[in-house]
């Protein structure tokens, strides 16, 4: 799909990955419905971007239903005003820590945030997304490898992309594809500096916003269905498929380190 004066709505405007997507779709010369929870940083996010102008903010809290609710009003009162052609499901949030160590609620918010409000918005936007119309997901390379640490993070992005390619083969027929990115681990907030330092020991690689930034217009300039950031991790992926115990030994080597430093933020707090 070409970009030039599109109007594309992206949740998790603000955060990292975020606001770099935002950056280089306002030089694509699209039109941005900035969504996220502070209206303040979206008007800071907002004059940044070229043609600052083009672009409005929709202030919502996507970790919950009423938040959810709000969106998906906004959205349909915008579309019915000027039209959204791509609606860009971003907003998510993970936390490394063994599942028996974390509260019922973080666990349901991770879910979510990550699963649930992408499904939900996705539901919405079938009714007024733009012909031809672009849903794209963003997910993670844990969606498809189970990483200790990381049980429900994983859960809900293995979800989000069998969501996505259930949806895609839904909607074939109605002018809209769903697609589906799955970024490896990226350097931003998201990821406290424990975890970049554990990253850092095990060998990880961490990729800089713009790579996934790059990677959502690739995706749907060239309308790709799925696509998995980074390598070895999509080879990774590949093995799980197919071999998975010989990805589970490995992480089991690495699984010393991971107590390590738990261990270090469970002393710390």
């Amino acid at each position: 799909m070409e970009l030039q004066n599109k109007r594309v709505l992206l949740t998790g405007a603000c955060g990292g990955i975020g606001s770099v997507i935002a950056q280089l779709l306002a030089k694509k010369g699209t039109r941005l419905l900035l969504v996220g929870r502070s209206a303040e940083k979206l008007e800071t996010l907002k004059a940044t971007l070229a043609k600052s102008d083009n672009h409005q903010i929709i202030v919502a809290d996507l970790l919950t239903s009423s938040g959810v609710d709000a969106l998906n009003i906004a959205a349909h009162r915008h579309a019915e005003q000027c039209g959204i052609d791509i609606v860009i499901n971003n907003a998510g949030y993970n936390q490394f820590e063994w599942l028996c160590h974390r509260q019922p609620n973080d666990v349901i918010d991770e879910v979510f945030i990550n699963l649930t409000s992408p499904m939900l918005l996705a539901q919405s936007s079938i009714h007024w997304l733009n012909r031809p119309g672009i849903i794209l997901n963003v997910g993670s390379t844990l969606g498809s490898i189970g990483h200790p640490g990381y049980s429900a993070y994983c859960a809900a992005k293995a979800g989000l992309h069998r969501f996505s390619e259930a949806l895609d083969r839904e909607l074939s027929d109605e002018g809209v594809r769903v697609l589906y990115l799955a970024p490896r681990t990226t350097t931003t907030a998201l990821n406290t500096s424990l975890v970049q330092e554990m990253n850092a020991a095990l060998g990880n690689r961490s990729d800089d916003p713009s790579i996934v930034a790059e990677h959502v217009v690739a995706v749907i300039e060239q309308e790709i269905a799925q696509r998995w950031i980074g390598s070895p991790e999509k080879w990774f992926v590949k093995i799980n498929q197919w071999f998975p115990s010989l990805v589970g030994r490995q992480l089991q080597k690495q699984k010393q380190t991971m107590k390590r430093f738990l261990q270090r933020h469970h002393t710390s707090n």
